[in-house]
């Protein structure tokens, strides 16, 4: 399948090259080989036979929403232009009324999932966001309910009182149906000390994520890559990813998050470039050979590069979307009203070679487009 193995001058991507034809898992070693030495057109013919084995020819997209509860923190990571103060003009804290008014905007609308995410407020706990949950439910029973990154969760169960696997349990009850990926940074130590010191732990973060999946609340997995992490840093973060996933299967997508300069104190760091993104995308679709998708997170990395990674692997568009997320806006994306059309998607797929289709929170085909 792949006759460009013999024109691979370097014996180690060959062999590598041959491995990943013959669906042979690569090592941490071989995937530092991949970023260091891969020619990015070789990247991009050995992540697209592993995006075709495992995902032929569709570009997946669902129809969706986000809430943002507030961004008042406790924590204030150095790469992040979304926490603010209470008090400043452009801090926020939204009521239940006042979220579930977002729910009813879309009252007439076919959106499958909400997505809710924030900052770690330091009043609320798990009854706080499990009620919220309970009300979206009882409005609108069938909508997907996708919420709290592990950040957020270690704080709000530990403010209650439980353990991390009685609070999931209680939000499951609630009606959590599935959690985002976000929170996981970087995992090696050192480098979180510098850039989140204060925020949960990567153990804790792959011990909520499998209890999570453990008790049947499947997730997501991201990586924020960009900043002062090394080709070694990322191999180790997504080694641990993957073998969490070969214990528990519970991982539906992986989420590169590439890091944003503006407004946040590491914005001398400036950002890297495109052809870093579409490496970055193609090795994670190689050496994730056991989280089936690969999400291209267009309201942060943009509609034209989230284009370009279908052809590095990635095969998930994300949602509509509707301008209902600024986490990314206000650290400087480009889409700074991040909303797109079911037209305008399927229409970006097509352009790039692929077939749409939509899906469910669960990768569940809802229809081909």
């Amino acid at each position: 399948m792949i006759e460009a193995t013999g024109h691979i001058a370097d014996k180690d991507l060959r062999q590598i090259a041959e491995k990943i034809n013959n669906d042979i898992r690569i090592s941490p070693d071989e995937g530092l080989v991949l970023f260091q030495k891969a020619e990015l057109s070789l990247l991009a013919v050995l992540s697209g036979i592993v995006r075709r084995k495992k995902n032929s020819n569709l570009t997946y997209f669902n129809r969706n929403f986000h809430i943002e509860p507030t961004n008042n923190c406790i924590y204030n990571c150095r790469f992040c232009s979304y926490h603010k103060p209470a008090g400043d003009p452009e801090s926020w804290e939204y009521s239940h009324e006042e979220m579930l008014d977002i729910v009813k905007r879309f009252d007439n609308k076919e959106v499958t999932e909400v997505h809710i995410v924030g900052a770690v407020h330091p009043l609320h706990d798990l009854h706080y966001y499990g009620k919220l949950i309970q009300k979206i439910k009882q409005h609108r029973p069938e909508l997907h309910i996708k919420a709290f990154s592990a950040i957020e969760l270690d704080y709000m169960i530990r403010k209650a009182g439980n353990t991390i696997e009685e609070g999931l349990r209680q939000l499951k009850n609630y009606g959590l149906d599935s959690i985002p990926g976000g929170g996981a940074e970087i995992f090696d130590g050192q480098l979180r000390e510098k850039i989140c010191d204060e925020k949960t732990s990567s153990e804790l973060w792959l011990s909520i994520h499998e209890t999570a999946h453990r008790l049947g609340i499947p997730s997501n997995a991201t990586m924020l890559y960009g900043h002062i992490e090394t080709y070694a840093h990322r191999i180790d973060h997504m080694e641990r990813l993957r073998n969490l996933q070969d214990k528990t299967g519970g991982f539906n997508s992986f989420i590169p998050l590439k890091y944003k300069k503006a407004n946040n104190s590491m914005s001398y760091l400036g950002e890297v470039s495109i052809i870093e993104d579409l490496r970055n995308y193609a090795v994670a679709r190689i050496f994730l050979d056991n989280i089936p998708h690969i999400k291209t997170y267009w309201p942060m990395i943009g509609k034209d590069i989230a284009q370009l990674s279908l052809s590095f692997g990635a095969d998930d568009l994300d949602g509509t979307i509707d301008d209902t997320t600024r986490i990314y806006s206000m650290a400087g994306a480009e889409d700074k009203n991040p909303e797109m059309a079911t037209d305008e998607i399927c229409k970006l797929i097509r352009d790039a070679g692929f077939d749409p289709v939509e899906r469910d929170s669960l990768y569940n085909i809802i229809r081909y487009w």
